[in-house]
């Protein structure tokens, strides 16, 4: 669809148009809108927020959150507690290798001449398939990149890793509904270093790229244009990694009891039901494994003339059945990393909306003059810590890092610590992954399991998705 005025309808529904609102007034002041003489109070319509590329929309509610399942390990990590989960939106399957080699060859293109080591800190670590006393070779050097291999979950990608590549994926959507609209155009060969597009950036100013043939009018200059505001609504918000509640309600996938003809509230699995095997559908496929784990010891994957989940490492990312939200492989295959700082969760521990434990409240920096600094040499805003003395007479936080908030208050070289931080692997680089992988047991494939590694480690059992929050309506 062609644009007219200042933006054009999206193609997945997003509309704004220059004509809509021309004769409307404000309801606050009488002030024409979208009038230069009127002094250019913009208000344009608004059909809602684009589904970015490889999310399904994962509508919000409330929900138990905690393991349903016996204790086995006596953790009385995850105790049962009713929570709400704002919508959102997730991606339909796990990254996989293919999708993470466009990151790097972007990586490379980008920043391999001037930065390399930004380059190589994006590397998966393909070793991560090496075992002591198994023969996995042909995996450390063929996994990642072999086309055979290329719609499997990427592994060996760090916490770290998986933040980084979230976001920059949510520049490289937000670059291309720009040059999609025509108020862009492509520009990759002048991509180099801190010269790339980053969404923050753009919309502070501090990258122009090259314009294209349908920029936004400028309604204070009829022959002016302008570059996209966030008021416009044309840029998405930001991919990042699911919140561990997120991940756990989206999961469960309870919408599928509100269908009349399931009364079966007691889910312990994904794909909504009580036992391992598949049970609608197609009579043909009845009885058939829903996910790929370990059933015992030295089963992976059945007899040959028989294999009961067809994978005796991982498979695809759309193998089997999606749960009642459309989301493919919840339960099995790899864990997934979420966002949270692992602690033990108790019911005082978390919020009733949203929880989440990781907080760190940024400010972006500026300088004597009140003006945003010179984005970094990665073309990203600078951001600082909130500084404790300016928010200590707020209500409701009174600090920066509030990873260790409701821990009792020990010390280590100043930094807040998890109260067994010294003894055990559990401190603030310590992260929730969930899901169970091919080499978990059956228990670990129940949503509301969850485990925790250093978000500087990575392995051959654990990859990730993404996820974008859902902006007004739910």
């Amino acid at each position: 669809m062609k644009r007219k005025g200042l933006v054009l309808l999206l193609a997945a529904g997003l509309a704004m148009s220059q004509t809509s609102c021309k004769k409307e007034r404000s309801a606050a002041t009488g002030w024409k809108y979208n009038d230069a003489k009127w002094g250019g109070i913009e208000r344009y319509d608004y059909a809602g927020q684009e589904t970015g590329p490889g999310l399904v929309f994962v509508k919000g509610g409330q929900f138990t959150m905690g393991s349903s399942e016996q204790d086995v390990l006596y953790d009385y990590n995850n105790i049962e507690t009713k929570v709400t989960v704002s919508s959102f939106y997730m991606d339909e399957a796990e990254v996989s290798n293919h999708n993470y080699l466009e990151y790097l060859l972007w990586m490379k293109r980008t920043f391999y001449d001037g930065q390399p080591e930004v380059f190589f800190s994006a590397l998966p670590d393909t070793n991560c398939w090496r075992e002591k006393l198994s023969y996995n070779e042909p995996f450390v050097t063929e996994y990642l990149r072999h086309p055979a291999f290329r719609d499997y979950p990427v592994v060996g990608v760090n916490w770290l890793q998986a933040t980084d590549y979230a976001k920059w994926r949510t520049d490289r959507v937000n670059e291309m509904i720009l040059i999609r609209e025509g108020i862009m155009v492509p520009n990759f060969d002048a991509q180099v270093d801190e010269n790339n597009f980053n969404s923050d950036a753009y919309l502070a100013g501090q990258y122009d790229g090259e314009d294209g043939k349908h920029m936004v009018k400028d309604i204070m200059d009829k022959k002016g244009t302008r570059r996209v505001k966030m008021e416009d609504g044309i840029l998405l918000p930001p991919y990042r990694l699911p919140t561990e509640a997120e991940w756990e309600y989206a999961a469960l996938a309870h919408i599928g009891n509100s269908e009349l003809e399931n009364t079966n509230y007691q889910n312990i699995y994904s794909w909504g039901g009580l036992t391992v095997r598949h049970h609608g559908g197609k009579e043909i496929d009845r009885g058939y494994i829903n996910a790929n784990f370990r059933r015992g010891d030295g089963d992976m994957a059945g007899i040959a003339s028989r294999m009961n989940d067809g994978a005796i490492y991982t498979t695809e990312v759309k193998a089997y059945w999606p749960n009642d939200f459309g989301l493919y492989n919840m339960s099995g295959n790899v864990s997934e990393w979420t966002m949270d700082v692992y602690r033990t969760l108790s019911p005082e521990d978390k919020s009733d909306v949203n929880p989440y434990r990781g907080n760190v409240f940024m400010d972006p920096e500026k300088d004597q003059y009140g003006d945003l600094v010179d984005k970094d040499d990665r073309g990203r805003l600078v951001s600082k810590p909130v500084e404790d003395e300016d928010v200590q007479y707020r209500r409701n936080y009174q600090k920066s890092d509030n990873r260790g908030f409701l821990d009792e208050e020990t010390y280590n070289n100043d930094e807040q610590m998890y109260v067994y931080g010294v003894s055990s692997l559990v401190d603030n680089q310590a992260r929730v992954y969930k899901g169970g992988s091919w080499n978990d047991r059956a228990y670990w494939i129940t949503p509301g399991t969850r485990r925790f590694l250093d978000e500087n480690l990575s392995n051959s059992t654990i990859g990730f998705r993404c996820v974008m929050h859902r902006i007004g309506s739910m």
